[in-house]
């Protein structure tokens, strides 16, 4: 509306100004420097003319600044219809050839900057998006891979089981236990892909009540209990007897359960995971930290963007899909939340911060 404004703004200036200045000029020249020649001359050719002119001085002169006013307008705004062109073909340019900058005319150079601005703003945009799109099909062809390795043991074994007429307890035991294990990675990794594909948080209502975050974790850390189990990983919660917020307990759980079993993931075998849970007055912070592999800087900053794994060497068959921390942070930020994450020598550190509604 400003940019729209402005250019009327000095249109109309412009016009004005410019049929003032050629009035003048020409008041100077016929009224001043020419009067007597003009007159004499007119006089000699028609004298009838001459006198009708005298008497009608001032209506010449009204006449003679509307037509000076109809030129100069025409010229100014074919000016304006110039440049308006110019930002048509410079928003094309925008659409077809972002890597090309934008030059318009000394009049535009406002607009010319804000162009060049959008320009890079697009080019940003589409190099996110190619990049995001890229991480999901690379997710997607790993996972497509690492569902047809589980489904080979289940139809492997489950084929001996069947075809082996003579088969020991102890192998029957063993092969459908394996086929039992391969099958329950089957559904994790099939529950990866639903997540992939529902992966969209914006407008999620939020059925919040009081919860107790205290209890909350202890059940939590009892559902992961198998998975530490294999590693040798034990699990020490430090927080009061109980930490009331009012929120949706689902989601903060399936939150607090992403930085649990990422810390399951990513933790050195026989080690501690250190959950530590504080409030203060109305804000409450919860702080998740494990042992592993240190993590670079850059990649700490990128450890919540979709689709994103810090440790790009694990397939899916190690890791999850990347959608862990992203999905965390956004149901973190629907409670008025926030987390960040820091890496000491070996910890890694998730803290995230909540703030108590005013009853």
């Amino acid at each position: 509306m400003k940019l729209k404004n402005g250019i009327a703004l000095k249109a109309v200036i412009r016009i004005i100004m410019y049929s003032l200045f050629v009035v003048l000029l020409l008041g100077i020249l016929v009224d001043g420097i020419y009067n007597d020649k003009l007159a004499n001359s007119l006089s000699k050719m028609d004298r009838a003319t001459y006198l009708w002119c005298v008497q009608n001085k001032t209506l010449l002169a009204g006449t003679a600044f509307l037509a000076i006013f109809a030129v100069v307008s025409f010229l100014v705004i074919r000016k304006t219809n110039n440049h308006l062109i110019q930002i048509i073909n410079a928003m094309d340019e925008v659409l077809k050839e972002p890597e090309k900058e934008i030059k318009l005319s000394n009049d535009l150079v406002i607009l010319e900057s804000r162009l060049n601005n959008i320009r890079v703003d697009l080019i940003t945009n589409q190099n996110k998006a190619k990049e995001a799109e890229n991480k999901k099909n690379d997710l997607i062809m790993y996972m497509a891979h690492d569902l047809k390795t589980p489904l080979t043991s289940v139809i492997g074994y489950l084929t001996l089981l069947t075809e082996e007429q003579e088969i020991s307890k102890e192998l029957q035991e063993k092969y459908t236990k394996i086929a039992l294990d391969k099958s329950l990675r089957l559904e994790e990794l099939t529950n990866q892909f639903f997540e992939i594909t529902r992966y969209n948080l914006q407008n999620v209502p939020l059925n919040k009540s009081k919860i107790d975050l205290s209890f909350l974790l202890d059940q939590l850390v009892d559902e992961c209990y198998p998975m530490m189990q294999p590693r040798c990983l034990a699990c020490v919660v430090e927080k009061p007897e109980h930490v009331y917020f009012v929120g949706d307990g689902d989601k903060l759980a399936r939150a607090f359960g992403n930085l649990l079993k990422n810390a399951i993931y990513y933790s050195y075998e026989n080690t501690q995971i250190e959950i530590q849970v504080e409030q203060i007055g109305e804000k409450i912070k919860l702080i998740f930290k494990n042992q592993g592999d240190k993590i670079p800087e850059y990649k700490l900053e990128k450890l919540f963007e979709k689709f994103y794994r810090a440790d790009e060497s694990r397939t899916s068959s190690t890791g999850g899909t990347g959608l862990g921390l992203a999905i965390t942070k956004e149901m973190l930020q629907l409670h008025g939340g926030n987390i960040s994450v820091k890496n000491d020598n070996e910890w890694i550190e998730f803290c995230v911060e909540l703030e108590c509604e005013n009853e």
